[in-house]
């Protein structure tokens, strides 16, 4: 059996060629920045770690949050051996000899810690394989996924591990992991010179992003290209702006931060925010998204939230869409986030959106109802014969153009009503119409509506 990974990462010195975010990796959970929430002093997972009790757990984080690291300081804590996996690269051959490893710890009656890079990548056959050796304590399983794991590990694994959610570093935290490695002398950059004034020291920060991994890999380019001036290495602020330019938030297409973002975008339109609305809108272009796919989806908060309180909104979002087609990066942009904005002023209707919704759900209940014999076609004299059409009236030859009493739906559900217009927009204006015209299919007389005075 090999000697385990993670007590020869411990003990043996680091080499100067290795990435300063792997050298900085924290040594004991004193060193961990970052997760207080679950490591602070007296919480669960720290009075595991600190009492050496293993148990399964899923790591689920945004990168450069500490797993690997985590998973690699709960082995050293738990004196287990240390195996690490990357689903991107691994197979059923390193799975195999990842076991069989563990296997001979185990008779040795020593633990191991299979860790699990990338987890979700892994298939629901590759997953269920880690069951009986989690089961039989060949394996104290730790996966790390930036995915929900809700929606991509299977439930029978998630029944036997316990998820930790990993937060994004604040800047306080990252501040404090820079400082470390500037002073580190076995690890960082206490030897060296090296001075980086406080605006510089703000746009690392800034650009890392919660990332303590990307924070590090910024400082070590910046230490690289540094002006040697009276015996120091500065890091300016140009220096600085020219190594953390051109990098883009956090935002992994298709995946959870994915549709966490356009569902706040969604609701800040819905909720009649603008501000919040533009502010999503542009988080989302900053991190890579398609700008179709953003006016795809405006088109589609137009008819779902404004619907007929605002009729415009639909045509502008489209002429966005062409616009941007028309126009392409940067300036098209523009118009997807003025029908952004609009919509987030516009009043809002869902009136139209769960109409059809009680429509469909009645015709599910109700199954094929005929059409009624006057609302059918009749362009044959036999079809006439039988009554197709007999008894319909021609609304336009009617007063006002409106048949008042004549039904129109299956004699089944004659009096149903499905569209309920709201008090916002004009649809405040339909709803007065409409009672008007259902007052005159009773009978009776009601005051003029706004619209006609």
């Amino acid at each position: 059996m090999t000697r385990s990974p993670v007590k020869d990462l411990f003990s043996a010195p680091t080499a100067s060629w290795q990435p300063l975010a792997d050298r900085m990796r924290p040594r004991r959970l004193d060193d961990f920045f970052g997760q207080s929430h679950i490591l602070a002093p007296g919480k669960p997972l720290r009075v595991a770690l600190e009492s050496g009790a293993l148990h399964s757990m899923v790591l689920w984080g945004p990168p450069g949050t500490g797993k690997t690291t985590l998973a690699r300081l709960i082995a050293s804590l738990s004196s287990a051996h240390f195996i690490a996996i990357s689903a991107v690269l691994a197979g059923v051959k390193e799975i195999r000899a990842a076991i069989e490893e563990a296997q001979q710890a185990k008779a040795q009656g020593r633990p191991t810690v299979l860790f699990v890079d990338e987890v979700h990548r892994f298939n629901k056959a590759q997953q269920d394989g880690f069951l009986p050796y989690i089961e039989d304590g060949t394996i104290t399983f730790i996966g790390a996924t930036t995915e929900n794991p809700s929606f991509e590990l299977n439930s029978a694994l998630l029944s036997r591990a316990k998820v930790f959610v990993l937060k994004s570093l604040t800047p306080d935290e990252l501040q404090r992991i820079l400082d470390q490695a500037l002073q580190d002398q076995d690890h960082g950059f206490g030897k060296r010179p090296i001075e980086i004034i406080a605006e510089a020291r703000e746009l690392l920060v800034l650009a890392a992003d919660g990332d303590a991994r990307r924070l590090l890999n910024l400082l070590e380019m910046a230490a690289d290209l540094a002006e040697h001036a009276d015996g120091k290495e500065i890091i300016g602020t140009e220096l600085a702006r020219e190594v953390a330019g051109g990098g883009l938030r956090r935002f992994d297409k298709q995946g959870e931060m994915f549709y966490d973002q356009i569902s706040a975008l969604h609701k800040s339109v819905r909720g009649t925010d603008p501000d919040a609305a533009l502010y999503w809108f542009a988080r989302m272009l900053d991190g890579g998204c398609d700008p179709l796919y953003l006016a795809r989806r405006v088109v589609r908060m137009a008819v779902e939230d404004i619907g007929l309180a605002d009729p415009r909104a639909l045509t502008m979002t489209l002429n966005a869409w062409d616009t941007y087609d028309r126009l392409g990066s940067p300036e098209g942009e523009l118009a997807i986030a003025e029908a952004v904005v609009y919509l987030a002023c516009a009043p809002k209707s869902n009136a139209v959106y769960l109409a059809l919704g009680n429509v469909k759900q009645e015709i599910k209940n109700t199954g094929s109802l005929e059409v009624p014999m006057h609302l059918r076609n009749a362009p044959t004299k036999f079809m006439k014969e039988l009554g197709y059409g007999k008894g319909y009236r021609y609304a336009h030859d009617e007063p006002d153009a409106y048949a008042a009493g004549e039904t129109y739906l299956p004699s089944e559900i004659k009096d149903a009503r499905f569209y309920v217009p709201t008090q916002f927009g004009l649809e405040q204006r339909i709803a007065e119409k409409l009672a008007e015209l259902r007052a005159r299919d009773r009978g009776t007389k009601t005051k003029p509506s706004k619209q006609e005075t």
